[in-house]
């Protein structure tokens, strides 16, 4: 089954990871190590109270870009995080902002898992430093061939039958899978289209997983897509899931944050 990479929470008892059998959830990564503290300053960490649920890149100094299945109900409880390495302890380099509003891509939808892309604009601007910046779109959509080296980076589950995610930021090498023979590992459950990215290790062995949703994957050092999700975790047969930061979403998000620069909640 495919799988949405997100840990899934219930606000009642405690927060839990949910099976995929039970709900559509999406991604931490398999096979990475520890980034250097601070040296992707871009990163963010979407979270409910004290808990990480999905990674996100700050773009813009008031918005985050993340997965459109990181949106929960609690949006009280809800924050970004910014500056972060080890998300268990208290790092004099982390903003925790509140958010302000969530737009999500107009045509998302969780079954067949389309268009899996969301904005999050947070209530105020984020002051930038060394520890905390942006990380630029890309200019275009240009397509990503086969067999290009990438690298995805996020909080998620480190392997499969984990409870948690990483406490610490970590970073997986991965590579584009063209897309026909990713169609067949996934008998089109779900359809890889021209706007979406398969990547992952011939051996299984690297992979993002649970927690990773909403993170980037870097290609060619450039921003290039958003981890959505897959089928467990480092199994070389169903490689991860990405949406691509194709000439179809930069337009919507570059028109999305200049209808909502005045716009309050």
């Amino acid at each position: 089954m495919f799988a949405f990479y997100q840990i899934g929470i219930t606000a009642t008892i405690a927060f839990l990871y949910l099976s995929a059998d039970c709900l559509d959830i999406g991604s931490e990564i398999i096979g990475g190590k520890d980034v250097k503290p601070n040296s992707k300053p871009w990163m963010a960490s979407i979270q409910i109270g004290n808990f990480h649920i999905c990674g996100g890149v700050l773009i813009k100094d008031q918005w985050v870009l993340t997965a459109a299945h990181c949106s929960w109900s609690f949006k009280d409880e809800e924050t970004v995080v910014l500056g972060a390495h080890n998300l268990k302890k208290e790092e004099k380099s982390q903003e925790r902002l509140k958010i302000e509003k969530t737009v999500k891509y107009p045509e998302f939808d969780k079954h067949p898992k389309l268009n899996d892309l969301m904005l999050i604009k947070l209530k105020t601007k984020v002051k930038l430093n060394k520890k905390i910046k942006t990380l630029s779109l890309p200019k275009s959509g240009k397509d990503i061939k086969a067999g290009v080296k990438c690298k995805v980076s996020g909080w998620g589950k480190t392997v499969n039958n984990a409870h948690e995610g990483s406490d610490t930021l970590k970073e997986a090498d991965v590579a584009v899978i063209d897309r026909k023979v990713c169609n067949k590992y996934y008998n089109g459950n779900p359809n890889i289209t021209k706007d979406m990215l398969c990547a992952g290790d011939k051996k299984g062995k690297k992979d993002a997983c649970t927690g990773d949703s909403g993170g980037p994957l870097i290609c060619k050092n450039a921003f290039t897509a958003i981890v959505s999700g897959g089928n467990n975790c480092g199994d070389p047969e169903k490689p991860g899931v990405y949406t691509f930061l194709s000439d179809k979403y930069l337009p919507w998000i570059s028109k999305t944050i200049q209808a909502n620069a005045n716009i309050t909640k």
